[in-house]
């Protein structure tokens, strides 16, 4: 009979108990007595897994393949839990915090207890898992902060830094909560928080692991009072245009405003990125230019921000070319079979080329000093790549031995004008020295870009490649996005991310069926996304364009979840739209709703109905006033010139109407007496009579409106199908 008492360890908040045999059997939040754990199963505590058996006996037992360990035995030795684990000769010493807030578990060792037999002393482990809790769904899952919650309580496992990797696995009923580790980044010296709580508690308690522990303040910066607000994106601003970009960042009210590299770093797309200290023309005076530039948008009371893509490396940069640089990653290592002379096209090699790639512009082996595209290459002996060109990206071609090893060089695959950089080298230092070094010209926020861009074990990768650039980010960001997210980048990055433009025609569709959808899920990891980035289309043959109601559809929905927008804006673009007033008015309002936290709980379930669209208007008293409001689907006998919606307010019908591109007239078939045209809400203009009997016409370019004096929804609909435009 097994004597070992089981491990209870608790604080105010809760009391975890694992049985002596390796169970995970109880977590009760103790304020209301609530276990927390699914019972009935029995779910160990900790697992070992191996690459395959290495203990003599069990390897010879048991077939040689990956063999996940569990744990059978649990101990208290002082502030250490001891985990013991089936059929393997290993112990696993786990230290315990007790927290006010929270209990952390750190692994610190693995000790042999029986002789492998074998000249071997390090843990053969690839994966560990140090905690397992099986907690029962509670309504809401939140599987990038590994949170599970309703409105009592909530559980979460939270790494404590960037090398413990936090995850869980679904059961019936259930999810188990995991914090561990990879041999691949750190078996030992990795800590995890588990948390347990109230759940308006939760960021509180989060808030303080990360003070404790000195992570990135990722819920001082949800609290921040930017946290919601959107961004103004610009690509093209400079010393000299700054000016135009902040006159129509102002016109949109935005508060934030996010500057793409290429506005002030030389660049040919992606193919310099790496030359962070290379300035554009425009920046005679390189970084005092920018500094001053940052200056004069920040006097304008807006906050700038910058947008790079931390983990790539340009092909034309002074890291490819003339010598592309050992630190950039490799896929696939091969071994020369033959030596490669200088003038050789055809390649001869031990490995099976087999699945390289065959992407345009993507084949491409790196060889000492220089890069070799090839055509193809054999699966079946000899091995060889065929069809090479040697040096391209004007690196050197140079000539190598026999046994020679070299690899198949990791090339973008967003335009493969950049290739990614080693993350177990230090060349992501190096870049973070060159993207803080510009940060310091005044900077305040930033979007990592292209964070999917990194070796495996991406759970770790994604998120280590952010941090070790946003830890040299002197003062810390107060906000940041990202195009790729793991657990660990829930510290760093305010509100995961946006999205890549959507045409048009295909905006409101693409909104429902991308950020809308994110948007709960976002909730549930307390947290928001950006329903950006939005385009902007000028209005043509091809396209409408982009048009106040698709604008104000986006914001509005985004608004819902408490989430901003962000808009890829060009003022030479933005001068020649017709409706750009319109559009950023759209803006301005929204901005205001976000500012103010105009909006109520009823307000914002109201917006969440997809079906319905809103319009937020300005009242007669320039108050902000918002209401639904229904599209008239024909105008003109089918022409797509005007658009046109109705909606009611104060017991009257209304229809706000425009034309997505020039100044021309309405005429409807409506007496000049059946409604009253508006400038806006209390500001009246005439309607005029039209030459044909029984007709108004009106004028039809900007946002105006028209309030029904007599007809009904179905007769001014009928009515704007029935107009005809007409010139002026």
């Amino acid at each position: 009979m097994n004597e070992t008492p089981d491990v209870t360890i608790e604080n105010q908040q809760m009391r975890l108990v694992v049985t002596s045999d390796g169970i995970a059997r109880s977590l009760v939040y103790k304020p209301t007595g609530t276990e927390c754990l699914i019972q009935g199963k029995s779910v160990p505590f900790s697992t070992i897994t191996e690459p395959r058996p290495y203990q003599n006996e069990v390897k010879l037992a048991y077939p040689n393949r990956r063999t996940t360990f569990k744990s059978n035995a649990v101990r208290m030795e002082g502030d250490k839990l001891v985990i013991g684990y089936e059929l393997i000769p290993w112990e696993a010493t786990v230290s315990v915090k007790i927290a006010d807030d929270y209990i952390a578990f750190t692994l610190e060792a693995f000790t042999l207890t029986e002789d492998y037999g074998i000249v071997m002393t390090e843990p053969p482990i690839s994966e560990m898992w140090f905690l397992r809790l099986p907690v029962r769904e509670l309504g809401h899952w939140g599987d990038w902060l590994n949170v599970i919650w309703d409105d009592e309580v909530a559980v979460n496992v939270l790494a404590a830094g960037p090398c413990a990797n936090a995850d869980s696995e679904e059961g019936e009923g259930y999810r188990i909560l995991q914090a561990g580790s990879d041999e691949q980044v750190k078996l030992t010296g990795v800590t995890a928080a588990l948390i347990t709580c109230a759940k308006d508690e939760l960021l509180d308690k989060i808030d303080t692991v990360e003070r404790d522990y000195g992570l990135p303040h990722g819920v001082a910066s949800r609290r921040h009072d930017l946290y919601t607000a959107s961004y103004y994106w610009a690509s093209t601003v400079t010393p000299a245009s700054v000016d135009e970009h902040i006159k129509y960042a102002r016109m949109g009210g935005f508060r934030l405003m996010n500057i793409y590299y290429p506005a002030f770093l030389d660049s040919r797309g992606y193919r310099l990125i790496g030359n962070y200290d290379v300035y554009r023309r425009e920046y005679p005076n390189g970084k005092a230019d920018l500094k001053a530039m940052l200056t004069k948008i920040k006097e304008a009371g807006i906050t700038p921000g910058c947008h790079f893509l931390h983990s790539h490396i340009g092909r034309d940069s002074k890291y490819v070319t003339p010598a592309p640089d050992h630190r950039l990653n490799l896929l696939k290592i091969f071994t020369l079979a033959e030596p490669l002379s200088e003038a050789d096209t055809t390649i001869h090699v031990e490995q099976n080329p087999i699945h390289s790639t065959m992407a345009g512009n993507r084949r491409v082996l790196k060889i000492g000093t220089e890069l070799i595209s090839y055509e193809g290459y054999t699966t079946t002996p000899p091995y060889t790549f065929h069809g090479c060109v040697r040096g391209i990206d004007s690196t050197t071609v140079n000539a190598q031995p026999v046994g020679y090893m070299f690899g198949l060089l990791d090339v973008s695959e967003f335009g493969a004008t950049s290739v990614y950089l080693d993350q177990y080298s230090g060349l992501q230092d190096e870049v973070a020295d060159g993207i803080a070094d510009l940060w310091d010209a005044g900077f305040e926020f930033i979007y990592f870009d292209g964070s999917e861009g990194v070796n495996p074990p991406f759970w770790h990768h994604v998120a280590n490649a952010q941090y070790r650039v946003f830890s040299k980010l002197k003062p810390e960001p107060i906000l940041a996005e990202g195009a790729a997210k793991t657990h660990f980048s829930w510290h760093m990055l305010t509100g995961g991310n946006a999205f890549d433009v959507f045409p048009p025609e295909k905006l409101k569709e693409e909104t429902l069926r991308h950020p809308f959808r994110e948007a709960p899920r976002m909730r549930d990891n307390f947290t928001r996304l950006n329903f950006g980035w939005l385009g902007y289309w000028l209005p043509s043959e091809e396209t409408i364009g982009t048009q106040p109601d698709q604008l104000e559809f986006v914001t509005s929905k985004a608004a819902a979840w408490d989430c901003p927008v962000s808009i890829q804006a060009d003022p030479a673009k933005l001068a020649q739209h017709p409706r750009s007033s319109d559009n950023f008015e759209v803006f301005k309002r929204w901005e205001e709703v976000r500012a103010r936290k105009w909006l109520s709980d009823e307000q914002k379930q109201m917006l969440r109905d997809e079906e319905q669209e809103f319009i937020l208007l300005l009242d007669e008293r320039n108050d902000l006033e918002l209401v639904p409001y229904d599209r008239i689907m024909e105008i003109a006998g089918g022409s797509t010139g005007v658009i046109a919606f109705t909606f009611e307010r104060k017991d009257a019908l209304y229809a706000v109407y425009w034309h997505i591109s020039a100044d021309a007239q309405l005429e409807l078939p409506l007496k000049p007496q059946d409604f009253v045209v508006l400038e806006s809400m209390g500001v009246e203009i005439e309607a005029a009579a039209g030459k044909q009997g029984d007709t108004a016409i009106v004028p039809v370019g900007k946002r105006r409106y028209l309030k029904s004096t007599g007809p009904n929804k179905d007769k001014l609909t009928t009515a704007f199908g029935g107009a005809r435009v007409l010139d002026l």
